[in-house]
């Protein structure tokens, strides 16, 4: 199946007063055209940070290391993200358009000085050349489709008149309303009760099932993954642990941290009384150099070696492949880290 990016050996960095901190490490992914990917791991995994530097989207203490970013646009062709000007011409004309970008706080990403109507139009009539009153009513029913009440009245609302939902709502509206090839939606669910939880994601899997297109899902929830992905990344302090298709990490969880967090997460009809696993110690400053597996302090099937070397990427079957040294000897290596 074909890609509609490819991210290759991405490296992330952060300068934070004198030191620089790497928070994503050597990432390699491929989106598919038409596949929901989504990408899971505590906070602070790194996840963010890697879709935000897919599309060379950092604040400024934030710089690309390494790494290539080559996404199949539809009117640029095949076109290296992470060598463009972040704020160019060519950026402009992708981001919002053909990727749309839900961004996980609404609450800062709204302008509070203009009505939420406003900044939809605005994004519809950057990428569209419509009058004011096509871009409204493309708006209008946009935000219908999100179950926002009286939206013609709503339409003219400012963001402090919005509840929290409405507003992840309304940044939902922004990031869908140009049909992009490519949606990344960065927790779309926080603050969303389960009814409307489900009209998101109906939206989202009618995306790529009725008109083929894709999205890169990152979320807390397990079961939101079961559900909507094709492909599922897990991240661990920077670095792809494991990747495979849904039904891989599901069924045969390969790295002990996906195994962890798995038997987490809270099973129908479960015994009330008894206590979910939890995984034991913490996550390692980012701050910190840890020499060898990220994971190797907090994981119980540990050696010496998993500390002092680093750990390729193993392949377990077809694309999946995992990050740990239990593989060693019965698995092809992937990559050398």
């Amino acid at each position: 199946m074909e890609n509609i990016i490819e991210l290759r050996n991405l490296s992330t960095e952060f300068k934070v007063g004198k030191n620089i901190i790497r928070i994503v490490k050597n990432v390699s992914l491929d989106v598919k055209k038409g596949q929901i990917l989504s990408i899971v791991g505590e906070s602070g995994s790194g996840k963010s940070v890697t879709v935000n530097s897919m599309v060379n989207l950092l604040p400024k203490n934030g710089k690309i290391a390494s790494g290539t970013s080559m996404f199949k646009s539809e009117s640029l062709k095949d076109i290296d993200i992470l060598a463009q000007k972040p704020y160019g011409k060519t950026m402009r004309k992708i981001r919002g358009n053909e990727i749309g970008m839900i961004f996980q706080d609404p609450m800062q990403s709204l302008n509070p000085v203009y009505t939420v109507g406003y900044q939809i139009m605005e994004n519809i009539r950057e990428h569209r050349d419509i009058s004011k009153s096509e871009a409204r009513s493309i708006g209008i029913e946009m935000i219908k489709k999100l179950g926002i009440p009286e939206a013609e009245s709503r339409f003219d609302n400012y963001p402090h008149q919005f509840s929290g939902g409405m507003k992840q709502r309304a940044m939902i509206a922004i990031a869908m309303v140009n049909n992009p090839d490519l949606l990344i939606a960065d927790e779309p669910t926080t603050a969303l009760d389960v009814t409307i939880q489900a009209q998101i994601m109906d939206l989202m899997k009618d995306m790529r099932d009725k008109e083929g297109k894709s999205v890169i899902l990152i979320t807390h929830n397990m079961g939101l993954v079961a559900e909507v992905a094709d492909q599922v990344a897990v991240m661990y302090m920077g670095r792809i642990v494991e990747y495979g298709e849904v039904a891989d990490i599901f069924t045969n969880p390969s790295h002990p941290y996906t195994k962890a967090l798995l038997k987490s997460v809270p099973i129908p009809g479960m015994d009330k009384n008894k206590k979910l696993a939890t995984i034991p110690g913490e996550t390692p400053d980012p701050a910190s150099y840890v020499k060898g597996c990220e994971f190797a302090s907090r994981c119980q099937y540990a050696k010496e070696e998993c500390k002092n070397r680093d750990i390729p990427l193993y392949r377990i079957e077809g694309n999946h492949v995992a990050r740990c040294i239990l593989h060693e000897g019965s698995k092809e290596i992937v990559d050398e880290n």
